[in-house]
């Protein structure tokens, strides 16, 4: 059965290791949802956070697969109900001039930030789990969104 799952994977800091990461799951047939790398707390190592679906036990299989990589140090699943997740998103916005006031209560409503304001085009901010990201993306959408993006997933347990 194919469900959703957060990869974590902490590895060391070197050239290549992404390609192999990443390489593994395409040759299985996994198309990466969301990929998130960044530096951890020990200097020299990073964390990627990987979110794929697919069938429990052929993940199970490329767990394996990851754990046998060199500079890959270890793999976990996290299981949504241990995890604490986290997205970013930043939203340019032309907003018309009658309407700062209901966009400024939208903002406000979804925990958001101006970080950049020149005219009628706004930059926003919105941090949340991948849920408050959505409902902030949606309720944005009728506010003329020039452009967006959108970070990875980023996962950590309980």
């Amino acid at each position: 059965m194919k469900q959703k799952h957060t990869i974590s994977i902490l590895c060391n800091d070197t050239p290549g290791v992404l390609t192999r990461i990443s390489g593994l799951f395409s040759r299985r047939g996994f198309n990466i949802e969301s990929l998130s790398v960044g530096n951890t707390e020990v200097k020299g190592k990073s964390r990627f956070t990987i979110v794929v679906s697919g069938d429990d036990r052929v993940l199970e299989q490329v767990r394996k697969q990851l754990q046998k990589i060199i500079h890959v140090l270890k793999v976990w699943d996290i299981k949504t109900e241990q995890a604490i997740e986290r997205e970013h998103a930043l939203i340019k916005v032309d907003v018309e001039r009658s309407r700062k006031g209901e966009l400024l209560q939208i903002i406000t409503a979804v925990e958001g930030r101006i970080i950049s304001s020149s005219g009628t085009l706004w930059t926003l901010e919105v941090t949340g789990d991948p849920g408050q990201v959505d409902n902030a993306l949606n309720l944005f959408k009728d506010y003329n969104i020039v452009e967006s993006i959108r970070t990875g997933r980023i996962a950590l347990e309980r």
